[in-house]
């Protein structure tokens, strides 16, 4: 009598490279949901609250160091660093994977610069993310002053390169990634004038986001004064 099956039992009949083929598929969609979702909703706002820096100190610190509760901090954690953690890892296992090519255009510079701009923010993040968060928090008990990033950026020229080179990995990173989710990652845009379309869009947010970067900036740059 043969065995009742369970939905907890293998397909036997499809072959495995079937299986690994559709398991490397939905961790991709994965992967390139959560950069999208909440991990870049989130980073585009947290850089539109950057701009506060023009008001002043006070309204900085509020828009961007602030939680009103330790709820609201785990509930940050939560939403961004556990995504960026997985973006993380996902985006290393394919710069393993990745592929070199004879063919010189421009979707092949877009390919690589996507790679080259991931390595840059992999190590801006890692920075930005010790000196603005963990160490004002978990070292020194107190969030990031308002008076010391602006100074960092004055007084500090590595600092300040550091930070504009990195808004601009941040811009190119997500700009091109809204692209690549919306055309090979998610097949919204599958036409060649639709793929177009989002090719100008993405170039648009490109230059939105770099302006609003290099504003804050700016911003911080001149209150260092």
């Amino acid at each position: 009598m043969a065995l009742p099956l369970t939905t907890d039992q293998p397909d036997r009949t499809v072959a495995p490279s079937e299986r690994a083929i559709a398991r490397n598929f939905l961790l991709a969609r994965m992967g390139s949901l959560l950069a999208f979702f909440p991990l870049g909703v989130w980073t585009v706002n947290h850089l539109w609250n950057q701009l506060a820096a023009f008001a002043g100190p006070r309204t900085w610190e509020q828009s961007v160091t602030a939680h009103s509760s330790p709820a609201t901090a785990a509930l940050t954690f939560t939403v961004v660093i556990v995504p960026l953690l997985w973006h993380v890892g996902w985006g290393m296992v394919r710069l393993g994977k990745t592929r070199t090519s004879t063919v010189r255009n421009f979707s092949n510079l877009r390919y690589w610069l996507q790679r080259a701009s991931a390595v840059g923010l992999l190590a801006f993040l890692g920075a930005h993310l010790w000196l603005a968060w963990i160490q004002p928090r978990f070292v020194l008990g107190r969030p990031e002053p308002f008076a010391d990033i602006a100074r960092e950026m004055h007084h500090h020229t590595p600092t300040l390169i550091v930070y504009v080179l990195g808004i601009l990995a941040i811009s190119y990173h997500l700009a091109n990634g809204l692209w690549s989710f919306a055309t090979m990652g998610w097949g919204i845009a599958v036409s060649k004038s639709a793929q177009a379309w989002f090719e100008r869009l993405a170039l648009v947010v490109f230059v939105i986001l770099l302006a609003i970067g290099w504003a804050s900036i700016y911003a911080l740059y001149k209150a260092g004064a």
